[in-house]
């Protein structure tokens, strides 16, 4: 070969790979939000489906789920920022001046093992000499009010992104029939087939939808037991406390992590009966998962319980939040791809044996 038709050869193929690589380095800030756009498309399909079938456009369905998922998520993150903007200044006002006081602590506070005295001691210095408190205690006070402003930047930058993410779902389900039409011919060139493009895809989108209602959906639950639980008996921060046991549910973490501590601060500060039935309740909140998953996770797969729940827990070690997806997709092909090559269909059992490898 000359090295002009080696040129001719190789030319292309670079000009292709750094198509690619820049396409590639253009979209990559963009990947977590197209991931959870197809995730939230898919997981929403069969809404966008039995919105049509009653009569309703491709357009407006579309519109109609992008609206309802926005305000399901603004309008509580607006009632709790306007709750913030206005309560907090004026607490903090109130306590420098000397208008509102720190309830001192109970006497039951002293017997909480390990922390019981000096929580005792700082609760009621706090209560008794708010002054000389924040003095002593400014540097750790100002580090975990900037700690704080950073996650609520945070938490509002997160907040876009999701409605963004929504947005973007709901203008992929408008145009759904050709999106569907391309992942299932992009899905035939890979595996080599029409039918068997179709059938990773249809497998893709009910792992997807089966990670959404049997893990996201039972923690929600759980967190939302949970939190029953702390708004009745009055736990501080009853409202952090149940975001944290939603979040720990969908990370696959027991919730004994957050139910603990309240269930300590009941029996310190709460009559003995009360703090029983919050134990039992608390009790029957942590186990509710139990008996959740194995209704809402790989009903009606081809892929068993345990190996989604392994590519959950492993995608979410693996690659954050967006992993509950992504390993649990990962998994669920390649068990079924596994299992494809253990028992091959009739046809591919015919040429191998016209074809028995060597």
């Amino acid at each position: 070969m000359s090295v002009g038709q080696l040129v001719e050869l190789l030319l292309p193929l670079l000009l292709l790979t750094l198509l690619i690589v820049l396409c590639v380095q253009l979209l990559a800030p963009f990947v977590g939000l197209l991931l959870w756009t197809i995730i939230l498309a898919v997981c929403f399909y069969p809404v966008h489906l039995k919105l049509k079938r009653r009569g309703m456009s491709n357009r407006m369905s579309a519109i109609l789920i992008g609206a309802v998922l926005s305000a399901f998520v603004l309008v509580p993150t607006a009632i709790a920022a306007m709750s913030a903007a206005s309560s907090v200044p004026e607490l903090v006002s109130a306590l420098q001046s000397g208008e509102r006081h720190i309830s001192p602590p109970p006497d039951r506070v002293r017997d909480l093992p390990l922390v019981g005295e000096k929580l005792h001691g700082v609760w009621t210095q706090a209560s008794t000499d708010m002054p000389a408190f924040a003095k002593q205690y400014g540097p750790q006070l100002t580090s975990f009010t900037k700690w704080l402003v950073a996650q609520a930047g945070g938490l509002f930058v997160t907040v876009l992104a999701i409605v963004a993410a929504i947005i973007f779902a709901a203008i992929t389900l408008a145009y759904s029939d050709a999106a569907r039409a391309f992942t299932a011919s992009l899905l035939a060139k890979v595996t080599g087939s029409r039918a068997n493009g179709e059938h990773y895809m249809d497998v893709i989108g009910a792992t997807v939808r089966s990670v959404a209602n049997g893990v996201i959906g039972v923690a929600f639950v759980q967190a939302l037991v949970c939190g029953i639980g702390f708004f009745v008996i009055g736990v501080p921060g009853a409202g952090i406390l149940s975001i944290l046991a939603m979040a720990l549910g969908v990370v696959q973490i027991p919730v004994i992590l957050v139910t603990l501590p309240a269930i300590i601060w009941a029996f310190a500060a709460k009559t003995t009966t009360v703090a029983v039935i919050f134990l039992i309740w608390s009790i029957i909140a942590g186990l509710s998962d139990a008996v959740l998953k194995p209704l809402m996770i790989g009903h009606g797969l081809e892929v068993p319980m345990p190996v989604i729940l392994l590519g959950v827990i492993g995608g979410v070690m693996a690659y954050g939040l967006v992993g509950l997806f992504i390993g649990a997709v990962l998994l669920a092909v390649g068990y079924v791809l596994f299992i494809e090559w253990l028992n091959p269909p009739d046809k591919t059992k015919a040429q191998l044996g016209a074809n028995p490898p060597s």
